[in-house]
Parts: structure tokens; sequence; C-alpha cells
């Protein structure tokens, strides 16, 4: 169904939360759990629950839960007392809503953040800048795509901002040989009411050519499993990322059918050209 469709059911305004198109392709990985969190009376402990039934921990092992935000200490860091305590405060919202359905999605590469962010903390303390490191994880936390691929050649288009190539030319390699799937929470709030100029901080993960046989389940835990290590010790700078005009992903919105579509520069710039 179109992400523009206005007959598409919408989640119920009685949660607070803006409604919710979850038949948008850009929600797949955390329709079912959004759902089925919004159908009860606090989604927060329907999200823990979901939570705890799965074993998710926190990036220092605690057993991870959905908080008020008023647990959080005034002289307490935010991803520290995530660390230590399993506690996500989570304010009745929609970012932090997202937060909670990626922490759910995602939760080794969730908690890999966590602990990297937390050991940050306990090193330099909370300063007024975070440094390089925790820009790129911040970043990463709140507007990341996965840029699977399993040819080279797709991933040198999207570093290289070599758009015809990447959504024209290559079209029909989306879904058999590269895909994005969302991992940044504030990335999904914009996608609530999507516009043309939503990019993304898309990171490349090389995949085998068996990886688009896969179920979407299985892709994402695979993703999940790959990316942890490198967000946990890896290098890890605002270098590493691509931009990408998320609405110009083919099947996520239906005016880039047509090859025109892309030649709006305000949206795919030409950027600084590079292949590495």
């Amino acid at each position: 169904m179109s992400p523009e469709d206005a007959s598409a059911p919408l989640a119920s305004t009685r949660t607070g939360l803006p409604a919710i198109d979850w038949h948008a392709p850009w929600f797949d990985a955390v329709a079912e759990r959004g759902r089925d969190a919004l159908a009860g009376a606090d989604w927060r402990e329907a999200l823990s629950a979901q939570a705890a039934a799965a074993g998710q921990v926190s990036g220092r092992g605690r057993a991870l839960r959905f908080v008020a935000p008023q647990a959080l200490p005034a002289d307490t860091a935010y991803e520290a007392f995530i660390a230590d305590t399993g506690g996500v405060p989570t304010r009745l919202n929609l970012h932090d809503f997202f937060n909670a359905l990626i922490w759910l999605a995602y939760p080794r590469g969730k908690a890999a953040l966590n602990a990297r962010q937390a050991a940050a903390i306990a090193v330099d303390g909370v300063q007024a800048t975070r440094g390089a490191t925790r820009d790129a994880a911040t970043l990463f936390d709140e507007n990341a795509v996965l840029f699977a691929c399993s040819d080279p050649a797709l991933g040198g288009a999207l570093r290289a901002f070599d758009w015809h190539t990447l959504f024209v030319a290559r079209r029909a390699d989306w879904g058999r040989a590269c895909e994005v799937q969302p991992f940044g929470h504030a990335l999904l709030e914009k996608l609530v009411a999507p516009y043309p100029a939503v990019t993304a901080h898309a990171w490349i993960v090389d995949v085998p050519h068996a990886y688009f046989g896969w179920t979407p389940n299985a892709r994402r835990a695979w993703l999940d499993a790959r990316i942890a290590p490198g967000l946990a010790n890896g290098p890890l700078t605002t270098r590493d990322f691509a931009p990408l005009p998320v609405l110009g992903i083919p099947g996520w919105w239906p005016a880039n059918q047509d090859p025109a579509y892309y030649r709006d520069t305000s949206v795919f710039r030409p950027g600084r050209r590079r292949t590495s």
C-alpha cells in the first residue's frame, strides 16, 4: 500500500501520539511490535514485557525495561543510567516510542552503542561537547540506516553521490543486491510525516549474496549481529556515513518511479565525490 494512501489504517491517537501509518515500508522492522504496544493501556509496560521475554539487556548486561523519565536522577547521565540499571528513561512521545522499538528490533546494536557511550562518559564525564566518537555514536543512534549491499559498486555509487547509478541505472538491483534497513529512531519520527528532504546517514554493511533470500527477520538479526562488535569497539567517526535521501529508495515513495524525481538537486545533492 502506498505511504500516501489516506485510507491506510492509522494508530489510535488515544495514546497521545500522532497517527502512524504502519503500512509505510520504513516501519517494517517495528510495525508489529508498535501496533501491539499501542493496543494496550501502557505502551511502556507492553514494550518492557517484550524486552523481558526476549532477555534483552543494556550495554552492561542489566535487564532492559522502559521507565518513566523521572527515574533518571538529575546528576546521572542518560546513557550511564541505562547501562548501569537497564532502565531506559522513556517519555510518552513519538521520539522515545521509536527508540524503544529500535531497542527491540536491534538489541545487540543498541546495547553496543549504549556500552560505548557509557564507557566514554566513565572516562571523560559529561562535557559541553561529546567528542568525535560519541558524536558518531549519537548520529548512528538517531539517524542511521543500514545499507546492506552485496555489490561493492552500489556502495561506491552511494558514497560518490551517484544518484543516477544508484536509483535509476541499477534500480532493478534493489531487493536483490542492496536494501536499506532503518536504525535511527529520530529518522523514524521524521518519517511519520515524510517530506522529500528527509536524509539518513547510511552505514554500509557488506552482506553475502544469500542474504537477499532470507526472511526479513533473519536479515535484521544478521545485521544486528554484524554491526554490534564494530559499534562497541571499532573505529567510529562521522565520516563513516554517507547521506541518503530516503524517499528516493525504490518502493518507498510513488513519485520516485519517475527518473525526473532524482533531478531535484536540493534533495539529491552532488556532494563531495568520494569512493572510500
